[in-house]
């Protein structure tokens, strides 16, 4: 059975899915640019792990830098 949302006020929904979407943003075009030069399977978990590492806590350039570094030859 599909959640039920109605019980939040609308405005606070509406600020929870712009913060959302925009605190994804920017990993979300790291993971466009890097499956020009890598496969899709591996830029998207490049993006489900630095999105994880986000919702740890981690900003962007840590999450960002984490994840680089778990990499050897564009593999994990």
């Amino acid at each position: 059975m599909p959640y039920s949302y109605a019980r939040y006020p609308k405005p606070a929904m509406q600020q929870l899915k712009m913060s959302t979407l925009s605190a994804v943003q920017p990993i979300v075009q790291h993971g466009l640019k890097e499956a020009h030069f890598t496969s899709y399977q591996h830029a998207l978990m490049e993006v489900a792990a630095m999105s994880y590492l986000l919702g740890k806590g981690y900003d962007y350039n840590a999450a960002y830098q984490l994840v680089e570094a778990w990499e050897v030859n564009e593999s994990f």
